[in-house]
């Protein structure tokens, strides 16, 4: 069994130089513009730092990969084109697409540059996987976050190309590539434009004794003036829905499924990502460095340890997600 290959975020050159040093295989990051899902302001490489990051990375033995990931807008596909163009002129190891145009314009005019289906395609089944790999060349899926690793399994018996799965970060209420919500609140949409919940739609305010944090229009959360405040993301946000008051779509809390790495590996998995471009440096090493070592735990078929990286989860909670279907 090979090992399993670690697929690491970075959101800056300095993230990325920092999961290098910590043990990724392989990083994955995004230019700086509407092409990729983590169109933050402050994130992101100019075409100059993906290319000396790049060399960066493979002077060290690492692969990069890059995120092109949003759907290209009716009428100007070129600034995505532009992108899969770079990307290949830069030598990265792979694009990560998820619109079916840009796989056909990559799979026609970048014949040489291998191609990863984006987690936001939504590709579950071994029909729509074999569709991807038989169309387009696709050579590795990104599975959505919602499937069991039993189901994970089952599609990696039915395909030929790579799978890789999520395995730390943050989770999202909507099926990737469908997200409405944030969208619906701001104009903005995580799909199209890149952005979920985007800080220029964000607003805090004091009223009495308490914080209201704000998105666009609506209120996500009320908290004490001296309690921590969340970043308003809608789907994780505290309402009232009849006699019921809380987190109505989402409980804040990260993905953690490193004690299922063992799992991962006999169901056929190549690759294990972890979520998390527009986190800090300091994060991205200690979370790469973590993995690391569950990674080698697993090779040896050594134990692996459990919750080492608590502090740094959303809310301090975790979950398995719907790889063993624990949520309510």
């Amino acid at each position: 069994m090979n090992p399993l290959e670690l697929v690491c975020p970075a959101g800056t050159p300095a993230a990325l130089r920092a999961a290098v040093e910590a043990g990724a295989d392989t990083v994955y990051c995004g230019f700086r513009d509407e092409t990729n899902a983590r169109n933050f302001p402050g994130l992101n490489f100019s075409r100059t730092e993906m290319e000396e990051s790049i060399d960066y990375a493979h002077r060290r033995g690492s692969k990069v990969l890059v995120a092109i990931n949003t759907f290209p807008r009716a009428g100007a596909p070129e600034l995505w084109r532009a992108a899969v163009d770079d990307a290949a002129r830069f030598g990265a190891d792979a694009v990560i697409l998820a619109d079916v145009g840009l796989l056909d314009y990559a799979a026609n005019h970048q014949p040489g540059l291998r191609r990863h289906l984006s987690v936001q395609a939504a590709a579950a089944n071994p029909d729509a996987i074999n569709f991807y790999a038989e169309t387009f060349g696709v050579r590795r899926v990104v599975l959505p976050r919602v499937l069991t690793v039993q189901e994970i399994a089952a599609i990696n018996r039915e395909i030929e190309c790579e799978t890789e799965v999520f395995v730390f970060g943050g989770l999202c209420v909507m099926a990737e590539g469908r997200c409405a919500l944030s969208a619906y609140a701001t104009g903005r949409s995580p799909n199209m434009n890149g952005a979920c919940s985007p800080a220029s739609h964000v607003h805090y305010k004091e009223e009495g004794s308490e914080l209201v944090c704000g998105l666009g229009d609506f209120t996500i959360n009320r908290v004490k003036k001296d309690a921590p405040a969340p970043y308003p993301t809608l789907c994780k946000g505290c309402f009232q829905a009849g006699d019921y008051q809380g987190h109505v779509f989402e409980d804040p809390a990260s993905l953690d499924a490193a004690t299922l790495i063992t799992e991962f590996a006999s169901a056929g998995v190549t690759a294990l990502k972890i979520e998390g471009r527009q986190r800090s440096r300091s994060y991205t090493k200690a979370v790469v460095h973590t993995f690391r070592k569950a990674v080698e735990a697993q090779a040896k078929g050594l134990p692996i340890m459990a919750n080492e990286l608590k502090r740094l989860t959303e809310g301090q909670t975790t979950t398995s997600g719907a790889y063993s279907k624990t949520w309510r």
